[in-house]
């Protein structure tokens, strides 16, 4: 069955506290092969992560001696219909199972990952061992594990990089307490949050940037089994799959990708780019359409950011809600800060969610 409501879905987990999108282990293997070199020496926090279900604690647990990490720290929110004490790493669990009872909120740290299996290599039953019969690795926390509780904030202090999936009905207050503690990490956003007043500004003084997951290949997770739409069913864990197209990585990590020159071949000419009626812009409808030779203001998609050089471009704003009237733009005809143009036939239409970029220098 396929999913062609995947932004509708986010949107309904946002408004309903819905957070049961699961990232799959594959997808994160994709992402952070590139970061291999920032992990070395570094306390990871996974700080919405159950170990029982999480892929992320699963991909730092199995690459905890690869990656040379220092600490890996996960925390768990309470209630779950799980207990804890009675699961192994690969038990398959059903989101709808009540027998077992909610377990308390508690911590994971790891320290060390060695092959007590001796199998010659780490993987997750060295680290099951562990947090069966280490007393040090797992451990009930006071409070329900939210990360804004005291405990899960006194060990965000101690980390060094976070990397998850965080609820997305509570993304902001989750993106500006790591900004606020000065934190390195790694995310997935839904790319429709790219926009928000309170993360768009970080993209703007490139202190925030997406990752290396190409914005038009999409991401799938695993949902529970009561979600209607999906994708497809993986045949290997019979759970339900569905595809969000409006998903990306965002990172304060160095990505190459950003020091990039994108490669403009169009060149400008008036009678080819629409203007918008409230901003002294060019409307461009995709990146590819990017004049060459246009040194004013340029209306692009919000998914530019994920081909943004910051040397090569500035971004002046973005023509949209309260950000807009900071660059400029006025009323529409709606009445409203949002980005209009007119057709030539006098349809008037806006503009969704442009960013407003200006060119640093010529190409050659």
């Amino acid at each position: 069955m396929a999913n062609n409501n995947s932004y509708k879905q986010l949107n309904n987990a946002k408004k309903n506290r819905k957070d049961e999108f699961y990232t799959r282990l594959e997808d994160i293997a994709l992402e952070l092969k590139n970061y291999r070199k920032e992990f070395k020496d570094k306390v990871v926090f996974c700080n919405c992560d159950d170990p029982y279900e999480s892929n992320f604690f699963k991909y730092f647990a199995m690459n905890f001696n690869f990656l040379g990490l220092k600490k890996l720290i996960a925390t768990c929110y309470s209630p779950s219909p799980i207990a804890y004490t009675q699961l192994s790493l690969f038990d398959e669990i059903s989101n709808n199972d009540t027998s077992t009872p909610a377990k308390p909120a508690y911590k994971v740290v790891i320290t060390e990952v060695p092959d007590i299996n001796g199998s010659g290599s780490t993987d997750l039953s060295d680290v099951q061992y562990l947090i069966e019969n280490d007393a040090n690795v797992l451990s009930k926390l006071d409070g329900d594990g939210d990360f804004l509780s005291p405990e899960c904030l006194k060990l965000l202090d101690e980390a060094d990089i976070v990397v998850t999936n965080p609820p997305f009905s509570k993304y902001i207050p989750f993106f500006t307490t790591l900004m606020e503690h000065k934190k390195k990490f790694l995310l997935i956003c839904n790319t429709l949050s790219l926009g928000y007043k309170e993360i768009f500004p970080y993209f703007m003084r490139d202190e925030v940037r997406t990752g290396y997951t190409n914005f038009n290949t999409g991401m799938f997770f695993e949902v529970p089994d009561y979600y209607e739409d999906f994708h497809h069913i993986d045949e290997n864990t019979g759970k339900k799959i569905a595809r969000v197209s409006g998903s990306c990585w965002i990172t304060n990590l160095p990505v190459v990708n950003h020091n990039e020159e994108l490669i403009c071949t169009r060149e400008y000419h008036e009678g080819d780019y629409i203007k918008y009626d409230n901003l002294d812009a060019i409307h461009v409808e995709t990146y590819i359409d990017i004049p060459k030779d246009y040194d004013g203001l340029i209306g692009v998609p919000l998914t530019f950011l994920d081909k943004f050089n910051p040397d090569q471009f500035e971004i002046v704003g973005i023509g949209s809600g309260n950000l807009a009237k900071a660059i400029g733009v006025q009323k529409n005809y709606r009445g409203r800060t949002d980005l209009a143009y007119h057709l030539p036939d006098g349809t008037n239409k806006c503009a969704f969610g442009r960013v407003i970029i200006r060119r640093k220098k010529h190409e050659d």
